[in-house]
């Protein structure tokens, strides 16, 4: 890119700027359309017919300079729509990560008072499965919609299921799983 001071450019400096190719061009062509205007340059080889035969041939290169429109600091349609679906994207993905973490915690907060418990049953642990569920279902909601990475999502459920599982084998109530039955 280049910028012109004025409306007449010399063309041995844009041909000097410009890549040689292995032949010179048959034609350059130059229009500039207002000085002190921003010009962008394209390049393009157009087959046009010869009036004489009426078969195809290729010129060379033609030069095209064209003026880029000024800025006007106003911003299109677009970028203002954009920037209305980020903020109310930004909200239901805050949104979302709230409810998940509070659910998260609600299940911390259960498991630890199970840890202190002296008379604790193994009955109690069903209702905080219930509650990892519900905190799984919000993590897996906010990875579906993109407002958390999947691998942070496993990652969040990992904690839940390690925190249940430490506090069954404190309390003495992990079975681990059986083998799987061979195929037969």
């Amino acid at each position: 890119m280049a910028t012109a001071t004025s409306p007449l450019l010399s063309l041995s400096s844009l041909s000097a700027s410009l890549p040689s190719p292995s032949r010179a061009p048959a034609s350059l062509s130059l229009r500039a359309v207002a000085p002190q205007a921003r010009l962008s340059t394209s390049y393009a080889a157009f087959p046009i017919a010869s009036p004489s035969t009426g078969r195809l041939r290729r010129r060379g290169l033609q030069v095209v300079c064209a003026a880029e429109p000024p800025k006007t600091g106003r911003q299109p349609d677009s970028v203002k729509k954009r920037e209305r679906q980020n903020d109310r994207h930004r909200i239901r993905n805050h949104a979302r990560k709230a409810e998940m973490r509070t659910r998260m915690k609600k299940v911390f907060r259960a498991l630890e008072k199970l840890r202190k418990k002296a008379d604790a049953q193994p009955e109690e642990i069903i209702e905080i499965e219930k509650m990892i569920s519900e905190a799984y279902k919000a993590i897996d909601k906010t990875v579906k919609v993109g407002a958390m990475h999947r691998n942070t999502g496993d990652h969040r459920k990992s904690r839940l299921a390690r925190r249940k599982k430490a506090i069954e084998i404190i309390r003495g109530w992990y079975v681990p799983n059986a083998e799987p039955a061979a195929a037969a």
